[in-house]
């Protein structure tokens, strides 16, 4: 990843709460839980599962820069979209989002060039390091704020 990709990237992270912000704005209780198809989340759920998301980001990213060739773990999204009570209101898990993110977006911008090269070993698919890190996360909220908008159009 070239410096001018990683000042994108980065540019990208910072903007995903706002995206999802923007997804929501004017939206019901009813388009909340209007699912697009029946295996589809609707976009309360979306937000759950980016607060929950975002929250293991924040612990990869630190345990990759802390720890000498840690282990990240993976976990089951459907699994805790079903035992974590994602229908409760979504006010928490915005705050959540945005503090996380606001977070570890301090911490992206001080990183040496050193700490920009440090990896661990991903369950599921091997080397992940900090540079896979923020192509994953720079995308991640865009991408949902974009699932959220066809939700609330009834597109899948």
């Amino acid at each position: 990843m070239s410096d001018d990709e990683r000042t994108v990237q980065l540019e990208q992270f910072r903007g995903g709460y706002a995206a999802v912000v923007d997804a929501l704005e004017g939206i019901s209780e009813e388009e909340l839980d209007q699912r697009p198809a029946p295996e589809e989340w609707s976009p309360r759920e979306v937000v759950h599962h980016l607060a929950d998301s975002e929250a293991m980001a924040y612990t990869r990213l630190r345990r990759v820069l802390a720890d000498d060739d840690p282990l990240i773990q993976a976990y089951d999204e459907p699994g805790w979209a079903r035992r974590l009570h994602y229908e409760r209101p979504i006010g928490a898990s915005l705050a959540v989002l945005a503090a996380v993110r606001t977070a570890s977006l301090e911490l992206l911008e001080r990183l040496t060039p050193e700490e920009w090269e440090r990896t661990g070993t991903h369950e599921e698919s091997g080397v992940y390091g900090v540079r896979r890190w923020l192509r994953i996360y720079a995308k991640h909220s865009h991408d949902h704020a974009d699932q959220i908008r066809r939700a609330r159009r009834g597109e899948i």
